[in-house]
């Protein structure tokens, strides 16, 4: 599975711009709480996919609150590759069967050190997990594409009702 950024980072980039001009904020104040905002929507989905509810007999949230789950990782993970500078056009990832917990505990442990280490190689391991996640959930790159642009356009209305 791979996922081209270059669109996407734009946009994310004008994103970011207005919520940091509006709420007078810096990349750089913000970006510890992106790190944790990574980390929260790391765990949202992994509670929608319920896969770690060995209690419960419920199966996983449907298709559109999976993906608008995992594209809140996405946007926050573009934010932080912009502090980066981030050149690389394309993330991609192996189709990876092993559990789906570890992978969620993974990508929660790769989140912690791009906080700890803010380099490109913790980043671009974060990136991987959502192709990782995606392609185990059955979503193309298309099906990111089309929910990163809905979601961006929910957020750009969130800031204009004061959210």
């Amino acid at each position: 599975m791979q996922l081209t950024l270059t669109e996407l980072r734009k946009l994310q980039a004008q994103l970011d711009a207005r919520i940091f001009t509006l709420h007078n904020v810096t990349r750089e104040s913000t970006r510890l709480d992106r790190c944790l905002a990574l980390c929260v929507e790391i765990g949202e989905l992994a509670n929608e996919t319920r896969c770690f509810k060995y209690w419960s007999v419920r199966p996983s949230s449907g298709k559109d609150v999976l993906l608008e789950e995992l594209e809140d990782s996405v946007h926050f993970l573009l934010s932080l590759g912009i502090d980066l500078d981030d050149q690389n056009e394309i993330i991609a990832a192996e189709a990876d069967d092993r559990d789906l917990s570890l992978i969620f505990l993974d990508f929660y442990h790769a989140a912690s050190r791009l906080t700890q280490q803010f380099d490109l190689k913790n980043y671009r391991a974060c990136f991987s997990f959502v192709c990782i996640l995606a392609d185990r959930l059955g979503f193309s790159e298309n099906d990111l594409i089309e929910y990163y642009l809905r979601k961006n356009q929910k957020n750009h209305q969130r800031q204009d009702q004061n959210y």
